[in-house]
């Protein structure tokens, strides 16, 4: 990465969002979200779901802002809150963690992510992550100086190779962040492999930031945190949040789990970042997380069914589709449509043919954008109805594009 004069140019270079003469663009979610609004069309970019989530935890929030709810919360969040995440992890994966200084509740997984990074990376550390990732995690290490090495997921499954990834590590490495399930691929990441990275982490003595806000959103099987590996507690910060489990992504309230000494680092960041946000909303979130154990798998289903809906809408519009594991994401390949450049394909659908979605190259360095070229990546947390209609819209791509 070249050097840059402020630390905002390195965090704008990490997401991508520098040209080579150092001009800064903006973000291809908010350019593709624009493009959809001026033109009314069907936004599959951007992953926020057309529907909120259930009605009682809005009215306690809303209870919460018409009450007393309304000045800072503890910077480490709400007690009960802290509790509910607690008692969350012990419920669903046999975590005991405990609420007083092994929890912190940040605004959004986002804010998670950067605290974890801004306290441990410094200038010239290495940060390893798998590619395409999601764009903040280039953005933090940009702002922390450290240098971003990444690990390839290809389709059709979207594994790293236990090859590449061994040779990723070494002297240098400061923390590997994961993304499981994997934005935007749609992977998930089994035992086998959650057990080679603690392994390679314990060997080079690096943390794990494991984010895992679609930790709910898996089809088919239950969700692996790595926390749970033997090894791995100690040196694992793991992150997760209400917005996409609950349907709630503007609430932004997230959180970190880990060991006390590493939370502890986290929070000290934190404070200085928002201190702290989201009062009203932290009893419903807290709420939320003791719903019953029906809520969340029905919830999957359903999403599931969703995303079969869309990738059977992309196949018969004629592109390559790769099934998703988990998340809201879908991947399809525009390339057996005659396309060969999915960048500029998403920026003409939007007035075309009235559908969005987003390249999956913005996703990885410049350098390796090339292998990714010809793929795009779907949202599928929409109402069913307008999948459909989107699918019929996707089926006129070839005719109305001319790929």
């Amino acid at each position: 990465m070249p050097l840059f004069e402020f630390p905002w140019q390195r965090m704008a270079a990490g997401a991508n969002l520098l040209s080579p003469n150092g001009d800064l663009g903006v973000t291809i979610f908010e350019e593709i979200t624009a493009l959809a609004a001026k033109h009314q069309a069907i936004n599959l970019g951007q992953g926020f779901p057309d529907t909120d989530g259930p009605g009682v935890f809005k009215a306690m929030a809303a209870q919460g802002i018409s009450g007393h709810l309304n000045q800072y919360a503890p910077g480490s969040g709400i007690l009960p809150l802290r509790m509910a995440i607690s008692d969350h992890q012990k419920r669903f994966y046999g975590l005991d963690v405990n609420p007083e200084n092994e929890v912190v509740v940040t605004t959004g997984a986002t804010e998670a992510i950067a605290a974890a990074i801004l306290a441990f990376v410094k200038p010239g550390d290495e940060v390893i992550t798998f590619e395409p990732y999601y764009d903040s995690y280039g953005a933090t290490i940009g702002l922390a100086g450290g240098v971003h090495k990444t690990v390839a997921l290809n389709a059709p499954d979207f594994q790293p190779g236990l090859t590449e990834l061994r040779k990723s590590f070494n002297a240098r490495t400061r923390v590997v962040v994961l993304n499981n399930p994997h934005n935007p691929t749609g992977a998930a990441f089994g035992r086998e492999l959650l057990a080679e990275i603690v392994a390679l982490a314990k060997q080079h003595d690096c943390l794990i930031v494991s984010d895992e806000v679609y930790e709910h959103l898996t089809f088919g099987f239950s969700h692996i945190p790595i926390a749970t590996l033997p090894g791995a507690w100690d040196r694992t910060i793991t992150i997760s949040s209400v917005g996409k489990t609950f349907s709630f992504t503007g609430w932004k309230v997230g959180w970190a789990t880990g060991p006390a000494e590493l939370i502890a680092a986290v929070r000290t960041v934190k404070q200085f970042l928002s201190y702290s946000s989201g009062t009203a909303f932290q009893p419903a979130v807290a709420e939320a997380l003791a719903s019953q154990t029906g809520f969340f798998t029905d919830f999957a289903k359903d999403l599931g069914d969703r995303s079969e809906v869309l990738a059977k809408g992309l196949e018969s519009a004629g592109m390559t589709v790769y099934r998703p594991q988990g998340t809201y994401f879908i991947v399809a390949d525009v390339a057996p449509l005659g396309f060969d450049n999915a960048l500029e394909l998403a920026r003409q659908m939007p007035e075309k043919i009235g559908v969005a979605g987003i390249p999956l190259s913005v996703f990885c360095h410049e350098e390796a954008a090339e292998r990714t070229r010809t793929l795009m990546r779907f949202a599928f947390c929409k109402k069913p109805e307008l999948l459909i209609e989107a699918s019929r819209r996707l089926s006129l791509l070839t005719a109305k594009l001319g790929g």
